[in-house]
């Protein structure tokens, strides 16, 4: 299948993020926290976008935010999509108390607004981004626990997974060599989607004092600092949530591709 217009698009701006964070530190005109122009200056050709709040780049802290931003996102969605697949695998294979059990506890968890728990739990523990990837890709889990849960219910009862069972294969067996490979594409599709919610999550918490602290910079926070900005007809609050916005559409445009790309489960191994 030729790859449409609006996919090819996402995937070189979702490049394009990628590459800058892994070479922020090469691409960035000035050090992070380097103080090289007057309070929230126009783009000019030494501030391509301008200053903030007290001087300092405004592209470069991009370029330094995107590599936080993304790289806690990707952290946490790594951790929500093993905990959860892995949790919501085993539900639907072993069923009974076991699959009950999961699946009130994913239910309680979902009840509670995840915004809420994120504010409790970060307002007691240390803020550090690994606190934060944990908290963020333990409540993420619980989606990702839903999705592979159905998915698996409807693997398991296909004839190669009866035939496994058949011939005495184990659960593992059958959980990483039946049900994973045939639920590859509706999970890859979903975690671009889970990516995406893991940014604007960790945004949401910065703009509210809680997500990544400085020194470090990530999108959220520079809305936050650079705010008051906007009162005054200054575009450097506007600049992150673009950036935001940008990497979203992208990264659901590479995600809707992948799951019109997926077949029906019940066509079997390799469907």
């Amino acid at each position: 299948m030729r790859m449409p217009l609006s996919a090819l698009i996402g995937l070189i701006l979702t490049g394009g993020f990628v590459f800058c964070a892994l070479f922020a530190q090469v691409i960035a005109p000035y050090p992070l926290e380097a103080i090289t122009g007057g309070v929230w200056e126009g783009p000019s050709s030494t501030h391509l976008l301008g200053t903030d709040t007290i001087g300092r780049d405004i592209l470069s802290r991009l370029i330094y935010g995107g590599q936080i931003t993304i790289f806690v996102a990707l952290a946490s969605s790594i951790i929500a999509f093993g905990l959860g697949s892995f949790l919501g695998f085993l539900a639907a294979v072993r069923g009974g108390w076991i699959d009950q059990g999961l699946s009130r506890i994913v239910d309680l968890m979902m009840a509670i607004p995840s915004l809420i728990v994120a504010l409790v739990v970060l307002s007691v523990l240390p803020l550090n981004l690994t606190v934060l990837i944990l908290v963020i890709g333990i409540l993420d889990a619980t989606r990702v626990f839903r999705l592979a849960r159905a998915v698996a219910m409807d693997i398991a009862v296909m004839d190669y997974v009866e035939a496994a069972r058949l011939r005495g294969e184990g659960q593992s067996w059958i959980i990483f060599r039946e049900i994973l490979p045939n639920a590859l594409s509706p999970l890859v599709a979903e975690f671009g989607l889970r990516f995406i919610f893991a940014v604007l999550f960790i945004s949401t918490l910065s703009f509210l004092g809680l997500g990544i602290q400085p020194p470090l910079a990530d999108w959220g926070g520079m809305v936050r600092e650079n705010k008051d900005g906007l009162i005054y007809g200054k575009s450097a609050a506007l600049m992150p949530a673009l950036a935001i916005a940008l990497l979203a559409i992208s990264v659901n445009l590479v995600a809707d591709w992948i799951l019109s790309r997926t077949t029906s489960l019940k066509g079997g191994r390799g469907a």
